[in-house]
């Protein structure tokens, strides 16, 4: 259940806080291969406008975001995008992920979105619960494609979400 949080459009002065949030999801070694936080310019530059989200406390504090970006530039792949959600580590198991991702869903499919992806590494229980709780479905596993940040070979979970009003 979601507890004292709203969800609100991301909004350009967020930076700072989606940013740091996104880090500390690298340092946990499990929601992605990156070892470095981009610029905001960078991150703003690589994901679409208009389906990025936070969630925010009373006091307006961002306790996570999700957001998305395109999978291939050819117009056929124009409805499928890839998404990312994370979440401050105090903030977790309060359903905010949740709420984040329905808010994200809706936003999608407003925006002619048919298919949404996610690549997760194997080992993230937490995500893949939370994505299949939001009607993801595992649709393969893509073996040994990236190193961590020890240098192992990992496995991720390849999921998608496909919308039953979209591109129907």
């Amino acid at each position: 259940m979601l507890e004292t949080a709203r969800i609100d459009e991301m909004r350009p002065d967020d930076g700072p806080d989606v940013l740091a949030i996104y880090e500390a999801g690298i340092e946990t070694g499990l929601a992605t291969f990156e070892t470095a936080v981009p610029d905001w310019s960078t991150w703003n530059a690589a994901h679409r406008p208009d389906c990025r989200f936070v969630a925010r406390d009373a006091d307006g504090r961002v306790l996570g975001w999700t957001a998305v970006t395109q999978v291939s530039s050819r117009c056929v792949y124009e409805g499928v995008v890839e998404e990312s959600v994370y979440i401050a580590a105090e903030a977790r198991g309060r359903g905010i992920g949740r709420a984040l991702l329905t808010r994200l869903i809706d936003a999608c499919e407003a925006a002619g979105i048919w298919t949404i992806q996610a690549g997760v590494i194997d080992e993230n229980v937490a995500s893949l619960r939370l994505h299949e709780g939001a009607g993801f479905r595992r649709v393969g596993v893509r073996e040994r494609i990236g190193r961590d940040v020890e240098g192992r070979w990992r496995d991720v979970v390849l999921l998608e979400r496909r919308s039953k009003r979209v591109g129907r």
